[in-house]
């Protein structure tokens, strides 16, 4: 067995590959071919099998592996293989070329493993290795390893074809980095002006009810002014709507930290549908005066195991949603047994909703702009109904044209089909 670092070519010695003078015509046209092929990729495993395809038609390896640069104790991480000659059914041969990868890594050169040719044992038990360091900017970012089981040798004149390759490589591997890098910069900045938005959303959404409420507490406070009944009354009760609203946002805020780190405790219980609903609809007209508010539950004589609490949270989103964006509408709501699963739709005849700003509804501080102007809010209600609703192992979508009104559908299973539980109640 005989294992050699190589000086010839580039990246033994991190120079560039010897002269293309030394390739052959058919060796040439593949090495522009990949060349072409790295300079329009745009997916690093369709490249380099389009690249695999290529080397193979002029340079004999049964399988190549790219091992990807990382940081940690393992440094190598396979990044793509391809088997596709003799060994198909060899993973540990695969495996072995791991360390003809740190053998080239750890010098930074060209090395070269081949077992000694014998006739007459397994072809696949004779392994030849002809490892490559891939260098970008003046550093080591992976190694390219090709395989062949059985022979031959790697000729000096393969070794330069295949440094070229290898060059080549390099190229799509480094481009692959460099967008990693800008997406992730990307991904910091948005992150960055999301926490702006959500800091200044939350600062305005808190001053604003802790504002009215110290302004009238304040003036309440007054000795100078003798308030009358009726006034005072008005007073206390702005006071009293404030505080819910300020308690409602911190609320909302934390079920929304809760339900992002999947601590939100849920204690699912045998609840009948009929009552549930009913319950809503009871406070529904209590706390909305005037709003209409009718209910088909025929249908609704169905058990379902949910936290009634949580369930009710999420009718009461919808229903707030419904009065501050569907303002003087009528709402419907209704219950029928689909298969194994329960679905409850509350519908309005509201404006409606625009096609464009369904797909994003559910998403975190999500708000139609054109729907939010001078209403209060934090885009936080419907994704923490839908995290609710989907905790309870159910599903809720939307459906809404302009000036056709708006439909919520929950569905929520039945019987047995119960989301897996914690011991301590969190999903």
């Amino acid at each position: 067995m005989t294992g050699q670092r190589g000086n010839t070519g580039s990246l033994g010695d991190r120079t560039s590959p010897g002269n293309t003078a030394s390739l052959r015509p058919d060796e040439l046209e593949a090495v522009y071919a990949i060349s072409k092929v790295v300079s329009v990729a745009e997916d690093i495993d369709t490249a380099m099998d389009e690249i695999t395809a290529l080397t193979r038609a002029v340079f004999i390896f049964d399988s190549a592996v790219l091992y990807r640069l990382q940081d940690g104790p393992e440094p190598l991480e396979p990044a793509f293989a391809r088997v596709v000659g003799r060994g198909r059914s060899a993973p540990a041969d695969l495996a072995w070329g791991e360390r003809a990868a740190r053998e080239a890594l750890e010098s930074g050169q060209m090395y070269r493993y081949e077992t000694d040719p014998k006739p007459d044992a397994d072809r696949l038990d004779q392994h030849f290795y002809l490892s490559l360091p891939m260098i970008a900017a003046g550093r080591t970012i992976g190694v390219l390893v090709f395989i062949r089981f059985g022979g031959p040798s790697y000729t000096e004149e393969q070794v330069n074809l295949a440094q070229f390759i290898a060059t080549h490589v390099s190229q799509l591997f480094e481009r692959q980095l460099l967008v990693e890098r800008v997406a992730n910069l990307e991904a910091e900045r948005r992150l960055a002006r999301l926490q702006d938005e959500f800091i200044a959303m939350v600062s305005h959404e808190l001053l604003t009810p802790l504002g009215f409420i110290k302004g009238y507490t304040t003036t309440l406070l007054r000795k100078d002014t003798a308030w009358d009944e009726k006034t005072l009354s008005e007073f206390l009760n702005i006071i009293d709507e404030e505080t819910d609203r300020l308690s409602e946002l911190i609320e909302n805020l934390l079920d929304s930290s809760r339900l992002q780190s999947g601590t939100l405790r849920i204690d699912l219980k045998p609840v009948r549908l009929s009552d549930l609903l009913g319950d809503i609809l009871s406070r529904t007209q209590t706390r909305y005066n005037g709003l209409i508010l009718t209910a088909d539950l025929h249908a609704a004589d169905l058990t379902v195991h949910v936290d009634a609490k949580r369930i009710g949270q999420v009718f009461d989103n919808l229903i707030a949603n419904a009065v501050k964006y569907a303002a003087g509408a009528s709402l419907s709501l209704s219950a029928r047994r689909a298969g194994e699963a329960a679905v409850v739709c509350l519908r309005d005849d509201g404006p409606g909703i625009a096609p464009e700003h369904l797909p994003n509804l559910f998403k975190r501080f999500y708000r139609v702009p054109e729907r939010s102007a001078g209403v209060r809010g934090t885009g936080l209600g419907l994704f923490i109904c839908e995290r609710i609703i989907e905790t309870h192992g159910g599903e809720i979508s939307v459906q809404s044209q302009p000036g056709e009104g708006t439909e919520f559908i929950i569905r929520l299973p039945l019987g047995d089909a119960l989301p897996e539980v914690s011991e301590e109640g969190h999903v």
